[in-house]
C-alpha cells in the first residue's frame, strides 16, 4: 500500500460506496439533508463568468471540515463531507473539476463513479488516478517500502478492465483526464528504461477509446522520476494520443522545466495536478499536513508557480484546447484559495470579454 511517501493519503478515507440513503449531521448533532454550500460570493461568481468553459479547475478530493466558510456553509465531520459533500463542493463558483485520488489506492467501480458523477452538474468534469494495482512497479508495505516487484505493472488488459472501462461506464461524458501516475520507479528499472517506456506505450495503444462516451476526456501520464522527461517519452504519449501531466511535487524539477515536454506534444489540453509545495521536498506531506491543516488558509504561498502555471493556463485554453487543473491542499495551505488566486492570475492575461 502507498503511504504519505508518496502519495497523499487522505482519500483512504472516503466510502466505498457513497451512500444517498444515509442522513449526515453536523457536528452539534443537528439532523440535515445534505451537506450546505456556503452563499455564492457574488465577486467569485464574477470571476466564473470571465474564465472560458474550457478550463476545468478544482481541488484534489473535497472531504475537509476547515473548508467550512468557503465550500460549506456550517461544520461537517470529515466521514459526513467524503459521502455527501461533492454536491455541495460542485456549486462553488470555481469548481468546475475535481481530481479523484482514492482510485489510486483500490479500483473504484462503474457503480461508485456513477454515484459521484449523479452528484454534479453535466458540465463538471472529473480527473482520476489510475490504480497503482496497474501504476507502481512495485508491490508495497504499510510503510510504503517497496516488497516485491508489482507483475501487473502497466498491464494493459488490467488498465482496461480496472480502470479505464469502470471509468466511461460510470462517468461517462463528465471524464476530464484519467491520469496514470507512475509511482517512483527502483533503480534497476531506471537503468532499463527503454523497455519501461515500450511498456507503457503497447499499455496506453491498447486503451479503450474515449471517444465518443467522454469526448473531451484525455488520458494523462504522470511521473515521479525525471528521468522519464526526454524525447523517447514524449515519443510514447504522442503515438498512443496520450499527453503528459504537470505533476507540481519536488520529486520532479520545477514547472519551468516541465513545460518544454507539454509544448512538444502541442498542439493539445493541459493536464495539471498541483500536488506539493517544493519547499517541503520530495517525502514532505506529512510535514504539509502538519503545517496547513486544517488547510483554511494560504500558509507557503508560491507565486513563481502560480504564475508559471497561469500563463501555461492562459495559453492553452486562449488557443482552443481545454485545460484540466486541479490542487491540493499541500501546494499552498488551502487548495480553495489557489484556486481563487490562480484563476484570478489566469483571468489577468486573458484578453478582455466586450
Amino acid at each position: 500500500m502507498q503511504n504519505s511517501l508518496f502519495e497523499d493519503v487522505d482519500d483512504f478515507k472516503e466510502p466505498e460506496e457513497p451512500s444517498a440513503a444515509s442522513t449526515p449531521k453536523k457536528r452539534t448533532g443537528a439532523r440535515v439533508a445534505k451537506v450546505l454550500p456556503v452563499s455564492p460570493d457574488p465577486a467569485l461568481l464574477l470571476l466564473a463568468g470571465e474564465l472560458p468553459p474550457n478550463l476545468r479547475i478544482g481541488t484534489s478530493s473535497w472531504h475537509f471540515p476547515g473548508w467550512s466558510g468557503m465550500v460549506w456553509e456550517g461544520d461537517y465531520e470529515q466521514s459526513v463531507l467524503s459521502k455527501h459533500g461533492l454536491a455541495a463542493y460542485a456549486q462553488h463558483p470555481l469548481f468546475s473539476a475535481v481530481s479523484i485520488d482514492r482510485s489510486f489506492y483500490k479500483p473504484v467501480t462503474a457503480i461508485q463513479f456513477a454515484a459521484y458523477a449523479a452528484q454534479v452538474p453535466d458540465d463538471f468534469r472529473f480527473t482520476v488516478k489510475a490504480p497503482s494495482l496497474v501504476a507502481d512497479a512495485m508491490v508495497r508495505g504499510e510503510d510504503g517500502r517497496g516488497m516485491q516487484a508489482n507483475p501487473a505493472f502497466l498491464d494493459p488488459a488490467l488498465a482496461a478492465s480496472e480502470f479505464v472501462q469502470p471509468a466511461l461506464d460510470g462517468l461517462g461524458h463528465k471524464i476530464g483526464a484519467l491520469v496514470f501516475q507512475l509511482s517512483p520507479l527502483p533503480g534497476p528499472m531506471l537503468a532499463r528504461m527503454p523497455e519501461v517506456l515500450e511498456k507503457l506505450g503497447t499499455m496506453l495503444r491498447s486503451l479503450p477509446s474515449l471517444q465518443p462516451i467522454a469526448p473531451d476526456g484525455v488520458i494523462a501520464v504522470e511521473v515521479r522520476n525525471p528521468e522519464f522527461l526526454t524525447p523517447a517519452f514524449r515519443d510514447v504519449l504522442r503515438d498512443a494520443g496520450a499527453t503528459y501531466c504537470l505533476g507540481l511535487h519536488a520529486k520532479l524539477p520545477p514547472i519551468e522545466a516541465q513545460l518544454p515536454l507539454l509544448r512538444a506534444l502541442w498542439p493539445g489540453p493541459l493536464v495539471c495536478r498541483w500536488n506539493l509545495n517544493r519547499l517541503h521536498g520530495a517525502y514532505g506531506y506529512e510535514d504539509a499536513k502538519a503545517l496547513y491543516e486544517p488547510f483554511d488558509k494560504l500558509v507557503d504561498i508560491d507565486p513563481e508557480t502560480r504564475a508559471t502555471l497561469a500563463r501555461a493556463i492562459a495559453g492553452t485554453i486562449g488557443a482552443g484546447q481545454r485545460a484540466y487543473v486541479t490542487i491540493s491542499n499541500k501546494a499552498e495551505g488551502s487548495a480553495p484559495q489557489t484556486v481563487q488566486a490562480l484563476a484570478e492570475a489566469v483571468r489577468a492575461l486573458l484578453p478582455a470579454k466586450r
